[in-house]
C-alpha cells in the first residue's frame, strides 16, 4: 500500500529521502506543476474549462477550428495560451537541479509554456509542443512567442503572417485532432523504461496518447505529486497531495 502525504513539508522531506537513493530518475508533468507559476491548468474548478467563452476550450484548440476560424484561435492562443510573464517555480527548478546533479535523466511534459528550459533543464521532452515556436507553414521560419504577441505581422483578421514569404503560421502545439510527434514520443518511451524512479506530478493522467506512456516504467519506486487521485496512484509507493512547489523545496 502507497502511504499518503498531505503536509508539503513532510513530502519534501520525503522525496528527498528516495531521491538520494536513485540515478535515472524520470520526472513526468502536467498542467498542475505550472499553476504555481501563475499559469492556470485545465480541470480544476479555476481552470480553463470552467470559464466561459464563446466556444468550449476543446473545439478552440483543435485543428478543425485553427484552419476554420483562424483569427478567433489566435485571439484565444494569444490571451489564454502564451505567458510570458510566468517564471519557474521551485519544481521547475528543483527538477533542473537534480539534472545537473545527474540524478534526472528526463523531463517528460505535457506542458507548452517553456518553464521547464527557463528553470535550466535541457532533457525536456515536449509531449503537446511549445508555444515557444511558431512556424510558417511555408518557408518552415520559427518566430518565437513574443513575435506572436507584437503583432506587427499579421493580417486584417489580426491572423500572424510570415515576413519572409507570406505564409501562414501555426503554434508548434499539438491541437485536438493531431498526432503527438514520433521522435518526442519514442524518446520519452526510452527515457521511461529506462528509468529507477519515476515522479508523476500535476497531471490528470486523463489525455490521451500522452497519458498512456507511464505504463512503458517497469522500475519500482513511482511517486505520485497529485491533488487528486490518478490511475497510477495504485501502483506509487508515495502519494503526495499537497502543493507541488512546496513538495520540491528540498
Amino acid at each position: 500500500m502507497p502511504i499518503t502525504i498531505t503536509d508539503p513539508f513532510e513530502a519534501a522531506s520525503e522525496i528527498a529521502r528516495r531521491v538520494e537513493r536513485h540515478n535515472r530518475i524520470v520526472f513526468f508533468g502536467g498542467a498542475g506543476v505550472s499553476t504555481a507559476s501563475g499559469i492556470p491548468d485545465f480541470r480544476s474548478v479555476d481552470g480553463l474549462y470552467h470559464q466561459k467563452f464563446a466556444y468550449p476550450p476543446e473545439t478552440m484548440l483543435s485543428h478543425d477550428f485553427f484552419e476554420t476560424h483562424t483569427a478567433e484561435f489566435y485571439e484565444f492562443y494569444r490571451t489564454k495560451m502564451i505567458s510570458l510573464g510566468a517564471k519557474p517555480n521551485q519544481a521547475h527548478l528543483k527538477l533542473a537541479e537534480l539534472e545537473r546533479a545527474g540524478k534526472l535523466t528526463a523531463v517528460v511534459t505535457q506542458n507548452i509554456d517553456g518553464l521547464h528550459q527557463a528553470a535550466g533543464s535541457k532533457n525536456v521532452l515536449e509531449l503537446h509542443g511549445s508555444v515557444h515556436r511558431n512556424i510558417c507553414q511555408r518557408c518552415g521560419h520559427v518566430y518565437s512567442a513574443e513575435w506572436i504577441m507584437t503583432r506587427e505581422h499579421e493580417d486584417a483578421n489580426g491572423v500572424p503572417v510570415c515576413p519572409e514569404c507570406g505564409g501562414p503560421i501555426k503554434p508548434d502545439v499539438v491541437l485536438y485532432g493531431e498526432g503527438l510527434d514520433n521522435q518526442v514520443v519514442s524518446d520519452a518511451i526510452l527515457a521511461i523504461r529506462e528509468a529507477d524512479m519515476l515522479i508523476v506530478g500535476g497531471t490528470s493522467l486523463v489525455v490521451y496518447p500522452a497519458a498512456g506512456l507511464v505504463d512503458y516504467f517497469l522500475g519500482q519506486e513511482l511517486v505520485v505529486v497529485n491533488r487528486d487521485p490518478i490511475p497510477v496512484s495504485s501502483r506509487a509507493s508515495v502519494i503526495v497531495q499537497a502543493d507541488i512547489a512546496k513538495a520540491f523545496d528540498f
